[in-house]
């Protein structure tokens, strides 16, 4: 069984995502397969995610399970949908942004799970044409959801990227640390199974130092290490406070518990 990760502070499980340079090339949408039918009851997974997030009974047509009609939040900009074709089944952390944050080393089976995962209804979400294709393969750095939603889009965000042991570039971490200590400071994430991790990324310096940080009973890798305070502040973590992912006594040098003020 793996270890159950999760009900802890979000900024507690921001702390366990690896801060890396993002892997450049090699991308390939069909490095990911479509739509699949996991249980093979004739609905595939576009389909069991629109009837998942209906808030009424979908219709479905006889053939192919296809959802013809139901009742629709967008989160990402908080509309209301009836008309299914109106909705893009989004990856939250796209695929693109996932094969740069780790994928590219997984093997052909997980990055058929990830791509179908319905396991978490965290990873994938049925959401506007207009707001996904506004998305696209943007990560929190460059592109938030509507105020209203954003405080929960950056938990799911923090929570795939841990459950699947994916790592998170300087601006992007820094961004989503940022945004939690100012709107949603006591956000919690709920619990899940994390995924095994064969392989990883590689990490953003060679001599990166790495710790293990308690969340809830699961030992989870913490590498985020930086050689000086300009890295702090182009990953937008500056003031870095003593118990933070990343504070070191040699960028603290007054010793006051905070670095790089």
């Amino acid at each position: 069984m793996p270890p159950r990760v999760g009900g802890a502070a979000a900024l507690d499980l921001l702390g366990a995502v690896p801060v890396m340079l993002e892997h450049r090339g090699g991308y390939d949408r069909g490095m990911f397969p479509g739509w699949a039918d996991a249980d093979r009851d004739g609905c595939d997974t576009r389909a069991e995610v629109l009837r998942r997030e209906s808030r009424s009974p979908v219709r479905a047509a006889a053939v192919r399970c296809t959802i013809v009609a139901g009742d629709w939040l967008s989160v990402y900009d908080g509309l209301v949908i009836d008309d299914p074709s109106r909705l893009e089944i989004d990856h939250v952390v796209s695929l693109k942004e996932a094969w740069d944050s780790g994928a590219w080393a997984w093997t052909s089976d997980k990055r058929a799970a990830y791509a179908n995962d319905l396991s978490d209804a965290r990873t994938l979400r049925a959401v506007s044409v207009a707001s996904n294709r506004a998305k696209g393969e943007k990560d929190p750095s460059n592109w938030l959801p509507v105020a209203e939603d954003q405080c929960r889009y950056l938990g799911d965000w923090v929570a795939i990227k841990a459950r699947w042991g994916m790592s998170a570039d300087q601006s992007e971490w820094g961004r989503i640390r940022n945004v939690l200590r100012l709107r949603c400071p006591e956000l919690t994430i709920t619990p899940f199974e994390a995924k095994p991790v064969r392989s990883s990324p590689v990490p953003f310096v060679g001599d990166a130092a790495t710790k293990t940080s308690r969340l809830a009973g699961a030992d989870v890798p913490v590498t985020v290490y930086f050689r000086n305070c300009s890295e702090v502040r182009a990953a937008g973590a500056a003031p870095l406070r003593r118990g933070d992912p990343g504070y070191r006594s040699r960028l603290d040098g007054d010793n006051d518990g905070v670095a790089c003020e």
